[in-house]
């Protein structure tokens, strides 16, 4: 099966700065692949690089068959398309209700009946759990209930991949539980989901493939092996409420 995400002798960076170095990694598609490490070590660019916000300079590269390391400006819109990305501080339009913040992007990206684009928007609220949540208004909305409308919006053009960073990272124990299960259900029906996450409890939870950044560059965790010391990388994290998780690399 060939790799529906891959990196050769990848080196990343950060304008100059050289984050992750000599990066190979492989992810089949339909597969659930956790991403972890210290705050700092390069989650987010790696997550970056996978949809081009940070361009690939050194090595080889590609997602959904665009080579990473050869695409053009014109092509990375067309890429972006088959790929749902999911932040942790939300990026929802705050003027407007869940369903005209859904339109928005449709037609955004070509979709013009207004028909089709009712019932896409149906179809996934239903998918998390928010089918009546339409005319509602981002702040009307708890954190986990604009996380889900987060993951509704994602997979408003049917992506093969959802790329979600830190999907958890506001919420409580018991909310982000039920937003895995969210995640799980996506996962079953096929979809590719790479997740970067401080999130250990979860992890225990619902284990998955794991890879782990440091020292600048990556190491995966075998699955026939014990899962990872996690308490020695939560001695490392910042206070969840200051700003710093906010930009972690």
């Amino acid at each position: 099966m060939e790799p529906i995400i891959e990196l050769k002798n990848a080196d990343i960076y950060q304008r100059e700065t050289l984050v992750l170095k000599n990066i190979n990694l492989a992810i089949n598609k339909g597969e659930f692949l956790y991403i972890i490490g210290k705050v700092g070590s390069g989650k987010s660019s790696l997550l970056k690089t996978f949809y081009n916000e940070l361009p690939l300079i050194s090595g080889k590269g590609s997602v959904c068959g665009y080579h990473l390391d050869k695409i053009r400006s014109k092509e990375v819109p067309y890429l972006r398309r088959r790929l749902g990305i999911i932040f942790q501080d939300f990026q929802l339009l705050t003027d407007r209700s869940v369903d005209k913040n859904f339109e928005f992007v449709l037609k955004a990206t070509g979709w013009r009946n207004e028909k089709s684009i009712k019932e896409r928007i149906h179809e996934v609220l239903s998918i998390v759990e928010m089918a009546h949540s339409g005319s509602r208004m981002p702040h009307q909305l708890s954190g986990g209930e604009q996380q889900r409308i987060v993951i509704a919006r994602a997979l408003l053009n049917n992506p093969e991949i959802i790329l979600a960073d830190e999907p958890t990272g506001n919420l409580d124990p018991e909310t982000s539980e039920a937003l895995l299960n969210v995640f799980m259900e996506i996962y079953r029906e096929g979809k590719t989901i790479v997740m970067a996450t401080h999130d250990y409890p979860i992890i225990q939870k619902f284990p998955a493939r794991t890879i782990v950044c440091e020292e600048g560059t990556i190491r995966e965790i075998p699955n026939d092996s014990p899962m990872i010391d996690f308490e020695s990388l939560l001695d490392e994290l910042p206070d969840p409420s200051s700003d710093q998780l906010q930009s972690e690399d």
